[in-house]
């Protein structure tokens, strides 16, 4: 019997296999709403937490930190920024909420990517069984998710 491997299998899923609810929608709008760590922490969890019900997977820990984002200099410059990340064996998103030199709170649209990327990695994690990987099905999947969710409206 053939087996996909995992980067074959992933690029063959281009969307989430769940709708999403009324609920899902006004606290995606809430998060946007709100640029607090506190506020993010608190309206990103419940969002988290209703995605996982939907998708019928674990929740997810979220951790919104007031640290800015790791970052690595070349020449005086910003050469790499690590938003967030996602930790698989402990279900954990961990997400910086200001920017890499500044300390500047990130903008809406960038804290909301970031988080919603990193839960797609839970997604495939928990759901699908694959080891996530930054695939054309990844991304796919990641506007499917961002479309049902009416994001691209607000």
């Amino acid at each position: 019997m053939f087996r996909l491997s995992n980067y074959e299998k992933s690029n063959s899923i281009t969307t989430i296999k769940f709708p999403v609810s009324k609920n899902a929608q006004i606290l995606l709008i809430k998060t946007m709403r709100h640029k607090s760590e506190v506020k993010r922490q608190k309206f990103s969890s419940e969002l988290l937490d209703e995605l996982g019900d939907l998708a019928q997977i674990d929740i997810v820990n979220l951790k919104v930190s007031g640290t800015n984002q790791s970052h690595k200099k070349s020449k005086g410059r910003v050469v790499s920024k690590q938003y967030g990340y996602y930790r698989p064996k402990s279900s954990y998103i961990y997400i910086h909420n200001r920017t890499a030199v500044r300390g500047q709170i990130l903008a809406s649209k960038t804290f909301v990517d970031t988080l919603l990327h990193e839960w797609l990695h839970h997604y495939d994690f928990k759901k699908l069984r694959l080891n996530s990987i930054h695939s054309a099905g990844f991304y796919a999947r990641l506007k499917d998710l961002k479309t049902k969710l009416g994001y691209f409206e607000h």
